[in-house]
Parts: structure tokens; sequence; C-alpha cells
């Protein structure tokens, strides 16, 4: 094969390797979400708004803290997001304007117009990534509100409404993180396709243990959620009258 139909080839086909999985996992938090990280930390986190807002002044502190936490972690990213997208944005400009030529070491399609789309690539993935994580901490901040109000353990509508926008804060977070993963074959394809198709296939394959769990884990998690299940259960006719 010719070294500029390379990129033809494998770029697309690398994106592919990541789309499919990600579409199976997309399949498998919908459907099974117990089988996937997200799904069940999503279940962890509606089970943890349910506890602390039983007694939300006596809880209230250690609510807050962690949504803190969580907030500084999206900042975080958010901050390392932007400065990256405008560090890439003064490179390419100052790279157009000297005219530099493509270093040897690439094998693959070394035009200026692939050259642009490849910055242009990985600063729209950056940029993707800040966007998230900013609706991170948006959702984040307005939960910080929301947990702390006193409201009845028997009104499930309005703790419903708190763990879904805990739960939506994260979604988003885990979005933007998923873009900063994307950034790695994306940087790679700088240096020729091979390198990125490479890295797209590698990170697939890491991807999948660190999005799935383990029986022992879904056991653990759906024992203890029966356990609390049965407890609510046995408490509530007794704090009735």
């Amino acid at each position: 094969m010719e070294e500029k139909k390379l990129d033809y080839v494998l770029i697309p086909t690398g994106l592919l390797v990541m789309g499919v999985y990600h579409i199976w996992l997309l399949y498998t938090i919908l459907r099974f979400p117990r089988r996937s990280v997200i799904g069940l930390n999503a279940e962890s986190r509606h089970q943890w708004v349910h506890s602390i807002m039983t007694d939300p002044l006596k809880n209230g502190t250690l609510a807050v803290q962690t949504i803190r936490n969580n907030i500084m972690a999206s900042t975080l990213l958010a901050t390392t997001a932007i400065t990256l997208s405008s560090l890439i944005g003064v490179f390419v400009s100052s790279t157009s304007s000297s005219g530099n030529t493509a270093s040897e070491i690439i094998y693959g399609n070394k035009t200026s117009i692939l050259s642009s789309i490849k910055y242009f690539t990985i600063l729209l993935c950056f940029l993707v990534a800040f966007l998230c994580n900013v609706q991170s901490i948006r959702y984040y901040a307005h939960v910080s509100f929301l947990v702390t109000l006193p409201t009845s353990k028997g009104n499930r509508n309005y703790i419903e409404y708190v763990a879904r926008n805990l739960n939506r804060g994260s979604f988003f977070w885990s979005l933007g993180l998923r873009a900063f993963y994307l950034s790695f074959p994306l940087f790679l394809w700088i240096f020729g396709p091979i390198p990125m198709f490479v890295c797209c296939c590698t990170m697939s394959f890491l991807l999948y243990f660190l999005d799935t769990t383990s029986s022992f884990t879904r056991e653990l998690h759906s024992h203890s959620f029966k356990e609390e299940a049965k407890l609510d259960d046995l408490e509530s006719p007794v704090q009735s009258p």
C-alpha cells in the first residue's frame, strides 16, 4: 500500500474500532447497567442520595464536601482542557506562519491540509472535554443546594430528582473523560496513521477492563442494596405512628 493511502485506511478503521466499542458500552449501560462501571456507580450514587437526604441536617456537611470534591475534579479537567486548546491554537498559528515542513519520522500523508485536520481534531476534542466538564460543574453546584434541603423520607419524588441531577453531572464528567481518552490516539496521529491505529485498538482493549464489572462486584452491590431496602421496609411501619 502506498504511504499516502495509509491515512485513508487506518484512521477510519481505528475510529471505527473505538466507535463500535462505545456503542456496545452505551447499549450495556442502557440495557444491563450493572455490567458496566458507569451504570453500577450511578446506582450507588442513587442510594447515596437516599441515605444522605434521610437526615440532611446531620449529613449535610458530608454531602457538601463530597460534591465539592467532584466539582474540584471537574474544574481541574476543564482547566486542563481549555489550557491545552489554547496551546494547540498558538502552536498551529506559529507553525502555519513559519511554514514548517513535515518531519521525516512520519510515515503517512504529510500534506499541509491533513496536518491542519490533525490539529483541528485534537483542538475539537479538548473543547468538547471542556464543555462537558463545565456542564458537570453546573449540575454538581445545583445538587449541592438541593441535597441539603430538609425533606421527609417518604417524599421520593424530590429525592429521585436530586439523584437524577447528580447522575447527570457524573455522566457529563464521564463524557469529558472520554474526550481526554480520545485525544491520545488523535495526538499519536501526528506521528502517522500506524501509531494512531495501534493506540485505538489498545485503548479499546484496556477500556473494556475498566468499564466492565465482575460478578463479585455485582453481587456485592446488589446484596447491599437489597439489605438496605429491607431495612427501609422494616423501619417505615415503626416510624409511621
